[in-house]
């Protein structure tokens, strides 16, 4: 059974400031890592999304790789628009229009928000999606495509 957990922070625990977007917060926009483990025999390789589905946020991305070499079993601390990406990874636009990781930044007074982090082992080895791939044509993209997926969440709220 494929496992994802932070290596930054645990699922269900609220995300350091670190991690953070620097547009409202004190953050340092380092992205976080990741591990996993248990992918099956037939993953040819990884997607990797980090999306706000808190009703404000409306499923506001911050993060999404493709291209994951089936081999690799982590994402390092501060590997975004990095050469510490795994081996193949490409980084498509987050909602900030950025290349690459984009940090929690809710609204003040809007709640605690979730930051759900999901990876997928594919059955194919390579996507070829251009870097301004939005969250609707990167799922169309996976569709079908899916062999296992795992999912872990962070929190973060700016009062």
């Amino acid at each position: 059974m494929l496992t994802l957990a932070g290596l930054s922070y645990k699922d269900k625990d609220s995300i350091p400031t670190r991690f953070t977007h620097h547009t409202v917060t004190s953050g340092k926009n380092v992205s976080p890592g990741f591990s996993w483990a248990g992918s099956p025999p037939e993953t040819k390789s990884f997607a990797f999304s980090l999306v706000d589905p808190h009703p404000v946020a409306r499923n506001w991305v911050h993060w999404l790789i493709i291209n994951i070499n089936r081999q690799e079993g982590k994402i390092v601390e501060g590997a975004s628009r990095t050469n510490s990406l795994p081996s193949g990874a490409k980084e498509l636009m987050s909602t900030y229009n950025e290349i690459g990781y984009g940090g929690p930044s809710p609204p003040p007074g809007s709640g605690v928000h979730p930051y759900v982090a999901t990876l997928y082992a594919l059955n194919v080895e390579s996507l070829n999606l251009p870097v301004r791939t939005n969250l609707s044509q990167f799922q169309a993209a996976l569709k079908g495509k899916i062999i296992a997926e795992a999912v872990m969440t962070g929190y973060y709220e700016i009062k």
